[in-house]
Protein backbone atom coordinates (compact mmCIF):
# COMPACT_ATOMS: atom_id res chain seq x y z
CA UNK A 1 0.00 0.00 0.00
CA UNK A 2 1.71 3.23 -1.09
CA UNK A 3 1.61 6.59 0.84
CA UNK A 4 -1.13 8.23 -1.13
CA UNK A 5 -3.25 5.57 -0.27
CA UNK A 6 -3.29 6.05 3.46
CA UNK A 7 -5.30 8.71 5.49
CA UNK A 8 -2.79 10.95 8.08
CA UNK A 9 -5.26 13.31 10.01
CA UNK A 10 -4.54 15.31 12.87
CA UNK A 11 -7.11 15.58 15.75
CA UNK A 12 -9.93 17.97 14.27
CA UNK A 13 -10.91 18.80 18.34
CA UNK A 14 -8.06 19.60 19.89
CA UNK A 15 -4.70 21.53 18.97
CA UNK A 16 -2.03 19.11 18.86
CA UNK A 17 1.55 19.51 19.70
CA UNK A 18 3.39 19.66 16.95
CA UNK A 19 6.34 17.19 17.56
CA UNK A 20 3.62 14.53 19.04
CA UNK A 21 1.15 15.05 16.27
CA UNK A 22 4.08 14.25 13.58
CA UNK A 23 5.66 11.42 15.81
CA UNK A 24 2.20 10.11 15.44
CA UNK A 25 2.03 10.69 11.43
CA UNK A 26 5.87 8.82 11.19
CA UNK A 27 4.56 6.15 13.28
CA UNK A 28 1.97 5.43 11.29
CA UNK A 29 3.75 6.29 7.78
CA UNK A 30 6.59 3.85 8.98
CA UNK A 31 4.68 1.27 9.74
CA UNK A 32 2.16 1.38 6.84
CA UNK A 33 4.93 2.33 3.98
CA UNK A 34 8.77 2.36 5.34
CA UNK A 35 8.29 -1.29 6.35
CA UNK A 36 8.00 -3.03 2.91
CA UNK A 37 10.77 -1.11 1.66
CA UNK A 38 14.16 -2.76 0.95
CA UNK A 39 17.00 -0.91 2.66
CA UNK A 40 18.17 2.13 0.03
CA UNK A 41 20.85 3.94 1.44
CA UNK A 42 24.21 3.05 1.27
CA UNK A 43 27.06 5.37 2.94
CA UNK A 44 29.53 6.14 0.69
CA UNK A 45 33.19 6.70 1.32
CA UNK A 46 33.94 10.59 1.90
CA UNK A 47 36.56 10.01 -1.32
CA UNK A 48 33.88 8.39 -3.96
CA UNK A 49 31.49 11.29 -3.10
CA UNK A 50 34.24 13.59 -4.02
CA UNK A 51 35.78 11.71 -7.25
CA UNK A 52 34.73 14.17 -9.91
CA UNK A 53 36.84 17.40 -8.81
CA UNK A 54 40.78 17.26 -8.30
CA UNK A 55 41.66 15.68 -5.09
CA UNK A 56 44.70 16.37 -3.27
CA UNK A 57 47.04 13.67 -3.69
CA UNK A 58 47.07 11.15 -0.94
CA UNK A 59 49.71 11.00 1.68
CA UNK A 60 52.17 7.87 0.22
CA UNK A 61 53.96 7.07 3.81
CA UNK A 62 52.60 7.20 7.61
CA UNK A 63 54.60 9.81 8.20
CA UNK A 64 53.53 12.06 5.80
CA UNK A 65 49.69 11.66 6.56
CA UNK A 66 50.64 12.96 10.14
CA UNK A 67 52.17 16.26 8.38
CA UNK A 68 49.14 16.97 5.76
CA UNK A 69 45.91 18.18 7.28
CA UNK A 70 42.72 17.58 5.32
CA UNK A 71 40.98 20.75 3.34
CA UNK A 72 37.93 22.30 4.82
CA UNK A 73 35.38 20.76 2.32
CA UNK A 74 36.07 19.08 -0.85
CA UNK A 75 33.26 19.65 -3.42
CA UNK A 76 32.93 17.58 -6.78
CA UNK A 77 32.70 20.67 -8.55
CA UNK A 78 33.15 20.24 -12.44
CA UNK A 79 35.66 22.59 -13.29
CA UNK A 80 36.86 20.90 -16.22
CA UNK A 81 33.42 21.54 -17.43
CA UNK A 82 33.57 24.82 -16.22
CA UNK A 83 36.49 25.79 -17.91
CA UNK A 84 35.86 23.97 -21.38
CA UNK A 85 32.96 25.90 -21.29
CA UNK A 86 34.20 28.94 -20.09
CA UNK A 87 32.07 31.61 -22.16
CA UNK A 88 28.69 30.30 -21.45
CA UNK A 89 29.59 30.22 -17.60
CA UNK A 90 30.77 34.29 -17.92
CA UNK A 91 28.02 34.90 -19.87
CA UNK A 92 25.29 33.53 -17.02
CA UNK A 93 27.62 35.38 -14.43
CA UNK A 94 26.29 38.51 -16.17
CA UNK A 95 23.05 38.08 -16.58
CA UNK A 96 22.76 37.02 -13.38
CA UNK A 97 25.10 40.26 -12.03
CA UNK A 98 26.93 37.78 -9.97
CA UNK A 99 30.06 38.77 -8.06
CA UNK A 100 31.95 35.37 -8.90
CA UNK A 101 35.57 35.53 -10.50
CA UNK A 102 35.62 33.54 -13.02
CA UNK A 103 38.97 33.74 -13.97
CA UNK A 104 40.75 34.04 -10.72
CA UNK A 105 38.62 30.21 -10.54
CA UNK A 106 40.23 29.61 -13.67
CA UNK A 107 43.46 30.40 -12.95
CA UNK A 108 43.62 28.84 -9.10
CA UNK A 109 42.06 25.31 -11.23
CA UNK A 110 45.54 25.24 -13.94
CA UNK A 111 47.77 26.05 -11.08
CA UNK A 112 46.19 23.36 -8.77
CA UNK A 113 46.98 20.12 -12.01
CA UNK A 114 50.44 22.19 -12.24
CA UNK A 115 51.05 21.49 -8.82
CA UNK A 116 49.37 18.03 -8.98
CA UNK A 117 51.59 16.76 -11.63
CA UNK A 118 54.74 17.87 -9.70
CA UNK A 119 53.37 15.93 -6.86
CA UNK A 120 53.30 12.78 -8.47
CA UNK A 121 56.23 13.57 -10.44
CA UNK A 122 58.58 13.45 -7.13
CA UNK A 123 56.29 10.80 -5.32
CA UNK A 124 57.19 8.48 -8.71
CA UNK A 125 60.95 9.48 -8.06
CA UNK A 126 60.42 8.88 -3.98
CA UNK A 127 59.01 5.37 -5.67
CA UNK A 128 62.18 4.77 -7.61
CA UNK A 129 64.79 5.75 -4.76
CA UNK A 130 62.79 3.35 -2.27
CA UNK A 131 63.00 0.21 -4.70
CA UNK A 132 66.91 1.04 -5.45
CA UNK A 133 67.38 0.89 -1.63
CA UNK A 134 65.97 -2.73 -1.40
CA UNK A 135 69.18 -4.32 -3.32
CA UNK A 136 72.55 -4.85 -1.76
CA UNK A 137 74.36 -1.41 -2.10
CA UNK A 138 78.26 0.00 -0.44
CA UNK A 139 77.07 2.01 2.19
CA UNK A 140 78.13 5.06 0.46
CA UNK A 141 75.36 4.36 -2.02
CA UNK A 142 72.86 3.66 0.42
CA UNK A 143 73.84 6.76 2.59
CA UNK A 144 73.20 8.55 -0.83
CA UNK A 145 69.99 7.10 -1.74
CA UNK A 146 69.28 7.92 2.03
CA UNK A 147 69.87 12.25 1.47
CA UNK A 148 68.01 11.52 -2.02
CA UNK A 149 64.55 10.12 -0.83
CA UNK A 150 64.80 12.43 2.53
CA UNK A 151 65.20 15.79 0.42
CA UNK A 152 62.38 14.47 -2.14
CA UNK A 153 59.99 13.65 1.50
CA UNK A 154 61.19 17.79 2.78
CA UNK A 155 59.92 18.99 -0.59
CA UNK A 156 56.89 16.68 -0.68
CA UNK A 157 55.80 17.72 2.40
CA UNK A 158 55.66 21.23 1.37
CA UNK A 159 54.29 21.03 -2.01
CA UNK A 160 51.10 19.04 -0.17
CA UNK A 161 50.86 21.29 2.41
CA UNK A 162 50.62 24.03 -0.57
CA UNK A 163 48.54 21.48 -2.92
CA UNK A 164 45.57 21.46 0.69
CA UNK A 165 45.94 25.46 0.60
CA UNK A 166 44.86 25.82 -2.71
CA UNK A 167 42.39 22.98 -3.55
CA UNK A 168 40.91 24.63 0.07
CA UNK A 169 41.07 28.35 -1.92
CA UNK A 170 39.89 27.02 -5.41
CA UNK A 171 36.95 25.35 -3.47
CA UNK A 172 35.63 28.64 -1.23
CA UNK A 173 36.19 30.71 -4.27
CA UNK A 174 34.33 28.40 -6.63
CA UNK A 175 31.57 28.73 -4.30
CA UNK A 176 30.74 32.17 -5.83
CA UNK A 177 30.11 30.57 -9.29
CA UNK A 178 26.27 30.19 -9.78
CA UNK A 179 24.50 27.15 -11.45
CA UNK A 180 23.56 27.50 -15.33
CA UNK A 181 20.14 29.04 -15.75
CA UNK A 182 17.10 27.40 -17.52
CA UNK A 183 16.84 28.70 -20.81
CA UNK A 184 13.30 30.00 -20.38
CA UNK A 185 13.96 32.20 -17.34
CA UNK A 186 14.08 35.76 -18.21
CA UNK A 187 16.90 38.00 -18.16
CA UNK A 188 17.22 41.04 -15.73
CA UNK A 189 16.19 42.07 -12.41
CA UNK A 190 13.20 41.93 -10.27
CA UNK A 191 10.90 43.65 -12.23
CA UNK A 192 11.66 41.49 -15.53
CA UNK A 193 10.03 38.34 -13.85
CA UNK A 194 6.81 37.03 -15.40
CA UNK A 195 3.83 36.54 -14.64
CA UNK A 196 2.98 32.49 -14.73
CA UNK A 197 -1.09 32.78 -13.22
CA UNK A 198 -2.96 34.96 -11.57
CA UNK A 199 -5.36 33.27 -8.81
CA UNK A 200 -8.63 34.77 -7.51
CA UNK A 201 -9.14 38.76 -7.57
CA UNK A 202 -8.30 41.37 -4.45
CA UNK A 203 -11.20 41.52 -1.83
CA UNK A 204 -13.43 44.41 -2.19
CA UNK A 205 -13.68 46.25 1.16
CA UNK A 206 -16.72 48.03 1.95
CA UNK A 207 -15.24 49.67 5.04
CA UNK A 208 -11.55 51.05 6.10
CA UNK A 209 -9.24 48.69 6.51
CA UNK A 210 -6.41 47.81 8.88
CA UNK A 211 -3.39 46.41 8.66
CA UNK A 212 -2.09 42.84 10.38
CA UNK A 213 0.22 45.30 12.74
CA UNK A 214 -3.15 47.27 13.80
CA UNK A 215 -5.32 44.35 13.83
CA UNK A 216 -2.65 41.71 15.82
CA UNK A 217 -2.63 44.73 18.75
CA UNK A 218 -6.27 45.36 18.74
CA UNK A 219 -7.20 41.85 19.17
CA UNK A 220 -4.77 41.55 21.54
CA UNK A 221 -2.68 38.29 19.35
CA UNK A 222 0.22 40.32 18.67
CA UNK A 223 3.45 42.23 20.54
CA UNK A 224 6.03 44.05 18.56
CA UNK A 225 6.68 46.25 21.12
CA UNK A 226 7.13 43.87 24.16
CA UNK A 227 9.45 41.79 21.74
CA UNK A 228 11.59 45.07 20.82
CA UNK A 229 12.13 45.31 24.23
CA UNK A 230 13.45 41.59 24.75
CA UNK A 231 15.22 40.88 22.16
CA UNK A 232 15.15 43.78 19.23
CA UNK A 233 13.52 44.75 16.26
CA UNK A 234 12.30 42.44 14.39
CA UNK A 235 10.82 39.97 17.07
CA UNK A 236 7.46 39.59 17.61
CA UNK A 237 5.73 37.56 20.47
CA UNK A 238 2.24 35.75 19.35
CA UNK A 239 -0.45 35.48 21.92
CA UNK A 240 -4.04 34.34 22.60
CA UNK A 241 -5.67 32.99 18.69
CA UNK A 242 -2.41 33.67 17.19
CA UNK A 243 -1.13 31.02 18.25
CA UNK A 244 -3.71 28.60 17.95
CA UNK A 245 -2.92 29.83 13.92
CA UNK A 246 0.48 29.27 13.91
CA UNK A 247 0.15 25.64 15.61
CA UNK A 248 -2.91 25.44 13.09
CA UNK A 249 -1.31 26.31 9.85
CA UNK A 250 1.88 24.12 10.30
CA UNK A 251 -0.20 21.06 11.38
CA UNK A 252 -2.43 21.65 8.12
CA UNK A 253 0.52 22.28 5.79
CA UNK A 254 2.57 19.42 7.15
CA UNK A 255 -0.85 17.18 6.63
CA UNK A 256 -2.09 17.88 3.43
CA UNK A 257 1.85 17.32 1.83
CA UNK A 258 1.43 14.43 3.20
CA UNK A 259 -1.21 13.11 1.56
CA UNK A 260 1.12 14.44 -2.02
CA UNK A 261 3.45 11.54 -0.19
CA UNK A 262 6.02 13.69 1.31
CA UNK A 263 8.07 12.47 4.55
CA UNK A 264 7.64 14.45 7.42
CA UNK A 265 10.38 15.56 9.34
CA UNK A 266 11.89 17.78 12.27
CA UNK A 267 15.14 19.15 11.45
CA UNK A 268 18.26 20.54 13.37
CA UNK A 269 18.28 24.49 13.72
CA UNK A 270 22.20 24.23 13.88
CA UNK A 271 24.19 23.01 11.62
CA UNK A 272 28.34 23.07 10.14
CA UNK A 273 29.17 26.44 8.45
CA UNK A 274 30.01 24.01 5.88
CA UNK A 275 26.45 22.58 5.20
CA UNK A 276 25.45 25.93 5.00
CA UNK A 277 27.98 26.47 2.13
CA UNK A 278 27.64 23.40 0.77
CA UNK A 279 23.45 23.94 -0.05
CA UNK A 280 25.11 27.14 -2.08
CA UNK A 281 24.66 29.84 0.90
CA UNK A 282 27.70 32.66 2.11
CA UNK A 283 27.52 32.51 5.86
CA UNK A 284 30.84 34.57 6.34
CA UNK A 285 30.25 37.07 3.58
CA UNK A 286 28.83 40.27 3.18
CA UNK A 287 25.04 41.30 3.65
CA UNK A 288 24.89 37.43 5.01
CA UNK A 289 21.47 36.20 5.71
CA UNK A 290 23.19 33.34 8.04
CA UNK A 291 23.63 33.88 11.90
CA UNK A 292 27.01 32.73 12.36
CA UNK A 293 27.83 31.78 16.09
CA UNK A 294 30.93 33.01 17.59
CA UNK A 295 33.77 30.59 18.38
CA UNK A 296 32.29 27.42 16.33
CA UNK A 297 31.74 25.85 13.12
CA UNK A 298 28.08 26.23 13.35
CA UNK A 299 25.24 28.71 12.35
CA UNK A 300 21.22 29.03 12.65
CA UNK A 301 19.45 27.55 9.82
CA UNK A 302 17.70 30.03 7.69
CA UNK A 303 15.46 27.21 6.24
CA UNK A 304 15.08 23.66 6.76
CA UNK A 305 16.38 23.21 3.04
CA UNK A 306 19.70 23.01 4.28
CA UNK A 307 19.64 20.43 7.11
CA UNK A 308 17.13 18.68 5.12
CA UNK A 309 19.90 18.47 2.21
CA UNK A 310 22.53 17.33 4.43
CA UNK A 311 21.01 14.14 5.46
CA UNK A 312 22.12 12.37 2.54
CA UNK A 313 25.37 13.52 2.16
CA UNK A 314 28.10 11.54 0.85
CA UNK A 315 25.57 8.60 0.21
CA UNK A 316 24.88 6.81 -2.41
CA UNK A 317 21.10 6.03 -3.38
CA UNK A 318 19.57 2.89 -5.00
CA UNK A 319 17.50 4.33 -8.15
CA UNK A 320 14.35 2.79 -6.84
CA UNK A 321 14.35 4.66 -3.50
CA UNK A 322 13.96 7.31 -5.76
CA UNK A 323 12.25 10.58 -5.63
CA UNK A 324 12.96 10.99 -2.36
CA UNK A 325 10.45 13.72 -0.80
CA UNK A 326 10.36 15.25 2.45
CA UNK A 327 8.49 18.10 4.31
CA UNK A 328 10.03 19.44 7.14
CA UNK A 329 9.13 21.98 9.93
CA UNK A 330 11.61 24.20 11.47
CA UNK A 331 12.31 27.23 12.72
CA UNK A 332 14.27 29.74 10.54
CA UNK A 333 16.71 32.46 11.62
CA UNK A 334 17.85 35.21 9.35
CA UNK A 335 20.17 38.67 9.88
CA UNK A 336 17.09 40.48 6.97
CA UNK A 337 20.39 42.73 6.58
CA UNK A 338 19.82 45.81 4.83
CA UNK A 339 16.01 44.99 5.57
CA UNK A 340 14.25 47.99 6.50
CA UNK A 341 11.24 50.49 5.79
CA UNK A 342 7.10 50.13 5.69
CA UNK A 343 7.75 46.98 2.90
CA UNK A 344 9.20 45.23 6.13
CA UNK A 345 6.75 46.52 8.52
CA UNK A 346 5.51 43.83 11.19
CA UNK A 347 5.17 40.47 10.08
CA UNK A 348 6.16 40.69 6.94
CA UNK A 349 10.58 40.61 7.46
CA UNK A 350 11.34 38.80 10.60
CA UNK A 351 14.49 37.16 12.75
CA UNK A 352 12.84 34.21 13.65
CA UNK A 353 9.98 32.39 11.99
CA UNK A 354 8.19 28.88 11.67
CA UNK A 355 7.97 27.36 8.38
CA UNK A 356 7.62 24.29 6.50
CA UNK A 357 9.28 23.31 3.62
CA UNK A 358 9.14 20.54 0.77
CA UNK A 359 12.35 19.00 -0.27
CA UNK A 360 13.12 16.35 -3.50
CA UNK A 361 16.27 14.40 -4.58
CA UNK A 362 15.54 13.22 -7.96
CA UNK A 363 16.26 11.36 -10.93
CA UNK A 364 17.88 14.51 -13.13
CA UNK A 365 15.72 13.88 -15.91
CA UNK A 366 12.54 14.43 -13.32
CA UNK A 367 13.53 17.97 -11.65
CA UNK A 368 11.39 19.80 -13.99
CA UNK A 369 8.35 17.58 -13.68
CA UNK A 370 8.70 17.79 -10.11
CA UNK A 371 9.15 21.58 -9.96
CA UNK A 372 6.28 22.03 -11.54
CA UNK A 373 4.74 19.45 -9.10
CA UNK A 374 5.82 21.52 -6.01
CA UNK A 375 4.68 24.75 -7.07
CA UNK A 376 1.33 22.70 -7.95
CA UNK A 377 0.94 22.04 -4.21
CA UNK A 378 1.72 25.48 -3.39
CA UNK A 379 -1.10 26.79 -5.58
CA UNK A 380 -2.86 24.28 -4.48
CA UNK A 381 -2.78 25.17 -0.81
CA UNK A 382 -3.09 28.90 -0.83
CA UNK A 383 -5.99 28.43 -3.19
CA UNK A 384 -7.58 26.35 -0.49
CA UNK A 385 -7.39 29.05 2.13
CA UNK A 386 -8.98 31.76 -0.64
CA UNK A 387 -6.23 33.47 -1.10
CA UNK A 388 -5.61 35.86 -4.06
CA UNK A 389 -1.87 35.36 -5.65
CA UNK A 390 -0.06 35.22 -8.61
CA UNK A 391 2.83 32.88 -9.52
CA UNK A 392 5.97 34.64 -11.18
CA UNK A 393 9.10 33.05 -13.19
CA UNK A 394 11.65 35.35 -11.97
CA UNK A 395 14.26 36.59 -13.94
CA UNK A 396 18.03 35.92 -13.99
CA UNK A 397 19.43 38.53 -10.57
CA UNK A 398 16.60 37.13 -8.47
CA UNK A 399 17.63 33.57 -8.47
CA UNK A 400 20.44 32.58 -5.50
CA UNK A 401 22.88 30.84 -6.85
CA UNK A 402 22.06 26.99 -6.23
CA UNK A 403 18.41 28.21 -8.70
CA UNK A 404 18.55 26.76 -12.20
CA UNK A 405 15.00 28.14 -12.21
CA UNK A 406 12.44 29.78 -9.12
CA UNK A 407 9.03 30.36 -9.20
CA UNK A 408 7.79 32.71 -6.30
CA UNK A 409 4.22 33.27 -5.44
CA UNK A 410 2.88 36.72 -4.29
CA UNK A 411 -0.60 37.15 -2.29
CA UNK A 412 -2.25 40.13 -1.90
CA UNK A 413 -2.06 42.10 1.05
CA UNK A 414 -4.88 44.54 1.06
CA UNK A 415 -3.41 45.69 4.58
CA UNK A 416 0.00 46.33 3.32
CA UNK A 417 -1.43 47.55 -0.13
CA UNK A 418 0.63 45.42 -2.08
CA UNK A 419 1.51 42.15 -2.92
CA UNK A 420 3.88 40.55 -0.93
CA UNK A 421 6.13 36.81 -1.77
CA UNK A 422 4.95 33.95 0.58
CA UNK A 423 6.51 31.31 -1.15
CA UNK A 424 8.99 29.86 -3.74
CA UNK A 425 9.96 26.99 -5.13
CA UNK A 426 13.35 25.97 -7.09
CA UNK A 427 14.81 23.72 -8.91
CA UNK A 428 19.06 23.56 -8.45
CA UNK A 429 19.48 20.64 -10.90
CA UNK A 430 23.06 18.98 -9.32
CA UNK A 431 24.34 22.27 -7.78
CA UNK A 432 23.80 21.33 -4.15
CA UNK A 433 24.02 17.57 -4.77
CA UNK A 434 28.02 17.89 -5.91
CA UNK A 435 28.64 19.83 -3.09
CA UNK A 436 27.20 17.78 -0.64
CA UNK A 437 28.01 14.23 -2.47
CA UNK A 438 24.46 12.61 -3.10
CA UNK A 439 24.11 10.40 -5.86
CA UNK A 440 22.09 7.55 -6.81
CA UNK A 441 23.56 4.58 -8.72
CA UNK A 442 20.95 3.80 -11.79
CA UNK A 443 20.01 0.50 -12.13
CA UNK A 444 20.78 -1.13 -15.89
CA UNK A 445 17.75 -2.06 -17.82
CA UNK A 446 17.37 -5.90 -19.23
CA UNK A 447 18.74 -4.97 -22.39
CA UNK A 448 22.05 -2.97 -21.35
CA UNK A 449 24.91 -5.53 -21.21
CA UNK A 450 26.18 -5.68 -17.82
CA UNK A 451 30.10 -5.94 -16.95
CA UNK A 452 31.63 -7.76 -14.79
CA UNK A 453 29.59 -8.89 -12.02
CA UNK A 454 27.63 -5.68 -10.95
CA UNK A 455 24.13 -5.01 -12.06
CA UNK A 456 24.39 -1.18 -11.68
CA UNK A 457 26.05 1.35 -13.65
CA UNK A 458 27.85 4.42 -12.65
CA UNK A 459 26.81 6.65 -10.47
CA UNK A 460 25.63 9.90 -10.85
CA UNK A 461 24.58 13.28 -8.94
CA UNK A 462 20.60 13.64 -7.63
CA UNK A 463 18.78 16.64 -9.04
CA UNK A 464 17.65 18.46 -5.48
CA UNK A 465 14.40 20.64 -5.74
CA UNK A 466 12.80 22.76 -3.07
CA UNK A 467 9.64 24.97 -2.48
CA UNK A 468 8.13 26.23 0.89
CA UNK A 469 4.79 25.01 2.06
CA UNK A 470 3.85 27.47 4.54
CA UNK A 471 6.38 30.28 6.13
CA UNK A 472 3.96 31.19 9.04
CA UNK A 473 4.59 34.71 9.96
CA UNK A 474 3.55 36.17 6.39
CA UNK A 475 0.63 33.34 6.13
CA UNK A 476 -0.43 35.58 9.61
CA UNK A 477 -0.77 38.71 7.57
CA UNK A 478 -2.48 37.43 4.55
CA UNK A 479 -4.93 35.73 6.87
CA UNK A 480 -5.53 38.73 9.31
CA UNK A 481 -5.71 41.41 6.37
CA UNK A 482 -7.63 39.45 3.76
CA UNK A 483 -10.23 37.69 6.18
CA UNK A 484 -10.57 41.05 8.70
CA UNK A 485 -14.59 41.77 8.98
CA UNK A 486 -15.65 45.81 9.53
CA UNK A 487 -16.27 45.12 13.22
CA UNK A 488 -12.34 44.48 13.34
CA UNK A 489 -12.78 40.82 14.21
CA UNK A 490 -10.77 38.20 11.70
CA UNK A 491 -12.72 34.88 9.99
CA UNK A 492 -10.64 32.09 10.66
CA UNK A 493 -10.95 30.73 6.77
CA UNK A 494 -12.78 26.45 6.96
CA UNK A 495 -9.88 24.64 5.68
CA UNK A 496 -8.02 25.72 9.06
CA UNK A 497 -10.47 25.18 11.64
CA UNK A 498 -10.23 21.80 12.36
CA UNK A 499 -6.44 22.66 13.08
CA UNK A 500 -7.41 25.32 15.71
CA UNK A 501 -10.35 23.26 17.99
CA UNK A 502 -12.86 24.69 15.65
CA UNK A 503 -12.12 28.54 16.24
CA UNK A 504 -14.42 30.35 13.34
CA UNK A 505 -13.69 33.83 14.60
CA UNK A 506 -10.62 36.07 16.33
CA UNK A 507 -12.70 38.12 18.85
CA UNK A 508 -12.00 40.82 20.45
CA UNK A 509 -10.45 40.15 24.23
CA UNK A 510 -11.89 43.02 25.98
CA UNK A 511 -14.64 46.05 24.59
Amino acid sequence: MGLQSCTFKLSPFSILNLPTALNRLSYRFHHLHCRRQPPHLVRALSSAATAASPQPPTAASPEDSKVVKAAQWKAAIDFKWIRDNKEAVAANIKTRNSNANLQFVLELYDKLLTLQKEVERLRAERNVVANKMKAKLEPSERQKLIEEGKNLKDVLVTLEEDLLKLTDELQQEAQCVPNMTHPDVPVGGEDCSTVRKVVGKPREFGFAIKDHVQLGKDLDILDFDAASEVSGSKFYYLKNEAVLLEMGLVNWAVSEVMKRGFTPLTTPEIVRSSIVEKCGFQPRGSNTQVYSIEGSDQCLIGTAEIPVGGIHMDSILAEASLPLKYVAFSHCFRTEAGAAGTATRGLYRVHQFSKVEMFVLCRPEESDTFHEELISIEEDLFSSLGLHFKTLDMATEDLGAPAYRKFDVEAWMPGLGRYGEISSASNCTDYQSRRLGIRYRPELSASMPKKGKGSSGATQFVHTLNATACAVPRMLVCLLENYQQEDGTVVVPEPLRPFVGGLQVIDYKYR
